[in-house]
């Protein structure tokens, strides 16, 4: 538990002193932006287990910024327990720290479902920019269904940070020893966004345990008490609403 805290208050601090106020991503982005790291996700909710991969990425790859994608729907998720976009973009916005984070719903408006069709309309629309696609090894070990896949690598470079329990599993994977002779050193991050693709790095980082489904259970079991104890005072139930 303390090395998590400790984690958590690392990430903190490198979005702080490497970003300026999240917004929506769109067509006005600064000259000096070059590098862009794209984190494609629900955010179902946001936590801070997307700003430590957020911080991970901004560090070892040393991007100008950073670009959050809320899905609209995730094809490999289900729509039961799916919050709305609005209110999953709210808590993105509220989650997010620093001025190299910007959080989108690009997605809704391109009107695109799948991670490749994303990546090839924003290399259309901002052709200047050089991004690097983040992801975590659980991702990287269930690429295989994504839509597409392989033709993503092939697309851009690829950033993967460990995730626990999942290194083993990711290096094994269909994706990694398909792409294994693409892959590089983390020393060359740096450089990562200019490399022509196919080019990947696997990040074995200070691991963060957070995750959207293990919040969510811990949400909802606490709804199921709170129904099941009335409240004593007016006090204790406006203490409940965050």
């Amino acid at each position: 538990m303390r090395s998590a805290r400790r984690s958590n208050h690392k990430s903190r601090m490198i979005v702080k002193r490497t970003t300026r106020r999240a917004g929506a991503t769109d067509r006005r982005v600064s000259h000096a932006v070059s590098r862009v790291g794209l984190l494609g996700g629900s955010f179902n909710p946001a936590h801070d287990g997307h700003l430590h991969i957020s911080a991970m990425a901004i560090e070892h790859l040393a991007l100008h910024e950073l670009w959050w994608l809320v899905s609209p729907q995730n094809p490999l998720k289900p729509v039961a327990g799916m919050a709305p976009l609005p209110s999953r973009l709210a808590t993105a916005r509220r989650t997010a720290r620093g001025p190299r984070i910007r959080v989108s719903d690009v997605e809704r408006e391109l009107g695109t479902r799948y991670t490749i069709d994303t990546v090839r309309a924003l290399r259309a629309r901002y052709p200047e920019l050089h991004f690097v696609l983040v992801i975590g090894a659980d991702n990287l070990a269930q690429m295989p269904a994504w839509h597409a896949w392989d033709e993503l690598f092939q697309e851009l470079p690829v950033a993967v940070f460990d995730r626990p329990s999942y290194s083993q599993r990711a290096l094994g994977g269909v994706a990694a020893l398909r792409f294994a002779g693409w892959r590089l050193d983390p020393r060359f991050g740096p450089q990562l966004a200019y490399r022509a693709p196919p080019a990947w790095i696997f990040f074995r980082t200070t691991l963060n345990p957070v995750s959207a489904t293990g919040l969510r259970k811990r949400e909802t079991a606490h709804d199921i008490r709170a129904k099941l104890k009335e409240p004593k005072t007016p006090q204790l139930l406006g203490r409940r609403a965050p």
